[in-house]
């Protein structure tokens, strides 16, 4: 086969997703034509299409070299940087390439892509919408700028970009993904739940979709999305420092907690009944389902302990009733930390507090587990600080 016969052939592997015969058929290239700027192109995207990045980098760089002045091989390095995570790098490879060739709509593309990467919003958007003028019937820069769009908040525009990308191809996953986030990001939980679940049948093995499809079935629920509005919203972590002067903040920074703990509640109640559910029980992980358990167990547990205590006049047993109410904060806080270590230390505080309770019932001390229920309740405080410290895990 000639050498332009094995790079079609290559190329058309590489579209595939067959990157190890790709890089076989290139290889037999290049121990024909060393000097190969194609072959050294389509070698590393092979390579970093199969998670060779240092090699991949480094038939990039090859290629750019032997073609300094080519579109193509700074184009083919700025797909390897971005694949491999480095946003910077890859950005310097797209400018080049886009400077010597501005009218290749899939360099825009990748430029969104890049930033992306970088969490620019306004230039993904600009990206995006260059691409488009070029090629209008492009689906992938169609739901690129709903996502930038839905990132910046314009709702209206990012609702037509995410219908028009569904529009151009309503069989692609990363289409009905975009519509789903616009959706979701503009309350309305019943079109993104449809959407993901779009995601699901064309693509099984979309785990962002699943996890969307989630959130999306959860914020159905108003309760629950008026709990997490203002469990994000309200933190008090600023009023802190006018307790001192200002004691009876207390009072808010109480009603704060018990609103966090309701919210708690309300995620797992509503995790729960989706996984008891028949449609919906095959999106959840086992975590996520013992968990929701837990957590409406240790409410159900607490309240009769409190119930007890009332009723018996034990103020002890009535008031670790309520702490053990309160532990469902520190259990889903641990849980909803990204960070091994962090969870770790948050189990272990948890841990601490069960032990608390347990002295307060033993030495019949209501002291104690009012104490219990304060820490427990505290728990968001302690955790917000757990993860600025510890980040998620990559």
């Amino acid at each position: 086969m000639t050498v332009t016969g094995s790079l079609d052939r290559a190329r058309t592997l590489l579209e595939l997703r067959r990157p190890a015969d790709a890089e076989r058929e290139v290889r037999g290239v290049l121990a024909r034509e060393p000097h190969d700027t194609t072959a050294h192109a389509f070698l590393a995207l092979a390579l970093i299409q199969q998670g060779g990045v240092a090699e991949a980098v480094a038939e990039a760089h090859e290629a750019v070299r032997l073609a300094p002045d080519h579109w193509f091989p700074h184009y083919v390095a700025g797909q390897v940087h971005q694949r491999a995570g480095r946003p910077d790098e890859a950005f310097a490879a797209v400018s080049a390439s886009l400077a010597l060739e501005p009218q290749h709509a899939p360099t825009w593309e990748l430029l969104a892509r890049t930033h992306l990467l970088r969490g620019e919003w306004q230039g993904m958007a600009g990206a995006a919408s260059r691409g488009m003028a070029i090629d209008p019937d492009d689906a992938d820069l169609a739901s690129l700028l709903a996502v930038a769009l839905t990132m910046l908040r314009q709702a209206e525009p990012a609702r037509a970009a995410a219908a028009r990308a569904v529009q151009l191809d309503p069989e692609s996953a990363t289409a009905h993904l975009a519509y789903g986030r616009m959706a979701l990001a503009f309350k309305d939980p019943g079109t993104a739940a449809a959407a993901f679940r779009e995601v699901l049948r064309l693509d099984p093995g979309f785990g962002q979709a699943r996890e969307l499809l989630v959130q999306a079935l959860k914020e159905r629920n108003p309760l629950y999305r008026l709990l997490a509005r203002l469990r994000g919203t309200f933190r008090g972590g600023r009023l802190v420092f006018l307790l001192p002067a200002v004691p009876p903040l207390i009072v808010v920074f109480i009603l704060i907690a018990v609103l966090h703990w309701a919210a708690w509640v309300a995620e797992a109640w509503t995790t729960l009944r989706l996984a008891r559910a028949k449609a919906t029980s095959l999106l959840f992980e086992g975590v996520e389902a013992r968990v929701a358990v837990v957590c409406c167990g240790l409410v159900a547990a607490g309240a009769a302990l409190l119930t007890l205590g009332v009723a018996a006049g034990l103020g002890a047993v009535g008031t670790a009733g309520a702490a053990v109410m309160a532990l469902a904060t520190p259990v889903q806080e641990a849980v909803h930390t990204g960070s091994a270590a962090g969870r770790g230390l948050l189990y272990g505080w948890t841990a601490l507090l069960v032990l608390t309770v347990v002295a307060a019932v033993v030495f019949a001390s209501a002291t104690t587990a009012l104490l219990a229920v304060y820490a427990a309740l505290a728990t968001i405080w302690l955790a917000a600080g757990v993860r600025r410290a510890l980040p998620h895990d990559a």
